[in-house]
């Protein structure tokens, strides 16, 4: 009597059974090599804004400081952005009949606000304040990258948990004179580290790594 499964039934079984095995560790796997990719943290995704706006200009050729635009970054968790007004401050006198100011002329002088994209985008149940950074001596380039550099302003920092904390559990490597928060092309002379650690005690940084520090 012929048997009732071929003999390659016993192998196709086999290979079965270890990939219902394999499936589990793999798809978590795979779930944690996505969730550290820049597919989703959003690095070197260049971000196209509705006014073309070079921070290389701006920042490298004609030296305006960070605050100028940014101007709640030291009082405020958040940053701040531009107004219409703001831009129209200068651009009433320079460049004021440039074809690439047509949206922000339009928008002032209908009082509305230049509808800025984000960038750089943090879940919900994270807690940043951009005040406490800048005023402790991290510098704007420590997490935004070289702006000064970019035509278009991209996210260069993966803003991970484990990123943030790499700095939270050791601030010195990170930090810089607090007048030179936002020079870009800022660099220690000397041992970075023993700069830090002197940094630390001067403007009292701790280590922060409690949960409550960022999620609350």
């Amino acid at each position: 009597m012929s048997a009732l499964f071929p003999r390659s039934s016993n192998t196709i079984f086999r290979v079965a059974v270890l990939v219902l095995m394999a499936a589990p560790p793999l798809a978590l796997g795979a779930l944690y090599v996505y969730a550290f990719s820049p597919l989703y943290t959003g690095q070197y995704s260049q971000i196209q804004q509705v006014v073309q706006f070079d921070h290389r200009h701006h920042v490298w050729d004609d030296g305006i400081d960070c605050r100028y635009c940014h101007r709640s970054v030291e009082q405020s968790p958040s940053a701040g952005i531009p107004s219409t007004s703001l831009c129209m401050g200068c651009h009433e006198q320079i460049w004021n009949k440039s074809p690439l100011l047509d949206e922000v002329r339009a928008r002032y002088f209908t009082d509305r606000a230049i509808p800025w994209s984000r960038v750089h985008r943090l879940p919900n149940f994270v807690y940043f304040n951009h005040s406490i950074h800048v005023n402790k001596g991290v510098g704007c380039a420590s997490c935004h990258g070289r702006i000064d550099q970019m035509a278009t302003v991209e996210q260069v920092a993966p803003l991970t948990m484990a990123w943030c904390l790499d700095c939270h559990r050791n601030p010195a490597g990170h930090l810089r004179p607090i007048e030179e928060v936002t020079n870009m092309a800022w660099e220690p002379k000397g041992d970075r580290e023993r700069l830090g650690r002197e940094l630390m005690q001067k403007n009292a940084v701790h280590t922060r790594i409690s949960c409550t520090t960022c999620h609350r």
